[in-house]
C-alpha cells in the first residue's frame, strides 16, 4: 500500500474528527454547534396566511384558544384574544405596566384597579384569559365585529387602532390551534435538554383544557379526543413542545416529529386518539 493510501484510509477513518478554522472537532461538537444554529420558532400557515411567533408566544398562543376551546366559543374569538394579546404584551406574561397603566399586568395588561383582579390573579395566564372573555362575550354580536372594534370594547385602549395590525396573525394561529385548520402548526427546535415528564405534561394540559380523558404509556400520553378538537391538543402539544420535551405527535394520521424538522406528515393512524411523545433519558 502507497504512503498516499495509507494518509488516505487514516482520514476516511477519522471522520469523527473535522477540522474547523484550525480547531478539531468532535461530530458530538459539530452537531452540537448546528443546533445552536436553529432558529427555534412556530409558524401557522393556513390558506395564504402564514405567521411566526417565538416559542414563548405561540406557548402562550396555545393557552389562550385552548381556553376558548374549552369554553365552547368560536374560533373568532380566539382571533381577537390573540390579537389583543399580541398588542398588549407582545404575548408574554409581563409583570409590569406602562404610563397608560402603571398598574397592568400580564398578558392582556389587566389593570387590578379597574376591577380585573388583584395582580396574582391577572398574572395568572388561565385567570387572565377567562377575564378577558368574560367580557368579550358580553359585548354584543362580538363574533361579527372587526377585531379592532371587539378589542377595543374589552380592553378600553388609549390606542385602538393598535390591534388591526396583528388580525393576520391571530386569524392563522386562532384557525390552527382551535384544531380548524388541521396540520397547520409546526414549530422548528433545537432538541431536548432534558427527558420529559408525562404528569408534567398532564398538568398543563389540563390547565388548558380542563379535565380530559388520557393514558399514560412510558414516555407518550395518549388524549382521547377526536375531530377538531384532535386537531387543538395536537397543535398545543407542538406549541409547548420546548417547555415539556415532546418528540412526536400523532394524530389522525399525520406525525409531527421534533428530529426532523419537516413539519406534519403522513404516518399510521393512532385510533381517532392523540399520542404525544415526550423525549427519554438519555435521547
Amino acid at each position: 500500500m502507497t504512503r498516499r493510501r495509507r494518509l488516505r484510509g487514516a482520514v476516511i477513518g477519522g471522520l469523527s474528527l473535522v477540522l474547523v478554522a484550525g480547531g478539531i472537532y468532535t461530530a458530538a461538537t459539530l452537531l452540537q454547534r448546528s443546533e445552536q444554529l436553529i432558529t427555534e420558532e412556530c409558524t401557522a400557515a393556513v390558506g395564504s396566511q402564514r405567521a411566526d411567533l417565538a416559542t414563548d408566544q405561540a406557548a402562550n398562543a396555545a393557552l389562550i384558544t385552548a381556553v376558548s376551546v374549552r369554553r365552547g366559543l368560536p374560533p373568532r374569538a380566539a382571533s381577537i384574544a390573540l390579537a389583543t394579546a399580541m398588542q398588549e404584551s407582545k404575548l408574554r406574561n409581563i409583570g409590569h405596566g406602562d404610563l397608560a397603566g402603571p398598574d397592568s399586568r400580564g398578558l392582556f395588561q389587566q389593570r387590578p384597579s379597574q376591577g380585573w383582579g388583584t395582580q396574582d390573579q391577572v398574572m395568572d395566564p388561565v385567570y387572565a384569559t377567562n377575564a378577558f372573555y368574560d367580557a368579550l362575550v358580553k359585548v354584543p354580536g362580538y363574533a361579527t365585529l372587526e377585531i379592532t372594534d371587539a378589542a377595543q370594547r374589552v380592553q378600553r385602549s388609549a390606542y385602538p387602532a393598535a390591534y388591526a395590525e396583528h388580525e393576520a396573525m391571530g386569524r392563522a394561529f386562532a384557525s390552527a390551534l382551535t384544531g380548524e385548520t388541521p396540520a397547520a402548526l409546526n414549530c422548528t427546535l433545537r432538541s431536548p435538554d432534558t427527558a420529559g415528564n408525562p404528569a408534567t405534561l398532564l398538568t398543563g394540559l389540563e390547565a388548558a383544557y380542563g379535565a380530559i380523558p388520557t393514558a399514560a404509556s412510558g414516555q407518550t400520553l395518549e388524549v382521547d379526543v377526536a375531530d377538531s378538537y384532535a386537531w387543538s391538543v395536537a397543535h398545543w402539544a407542538v406549541a409547548n413542545a420546548k417547555e415539556y420535551a415532546v418528540e412526536r405527535v400523532d394524530v389522525d394520521g399525520k406525525r409531527w416529529d421534533r428530529k426532523s424538522r419537516d413539519g406534519w406528515q403522513d404516518a399510521p393512524d393512532t385510533g381517532g386518539r392523540v399520542a404525544v411523545t415526550l423525549a427519554a433519558a438519555g435521547s
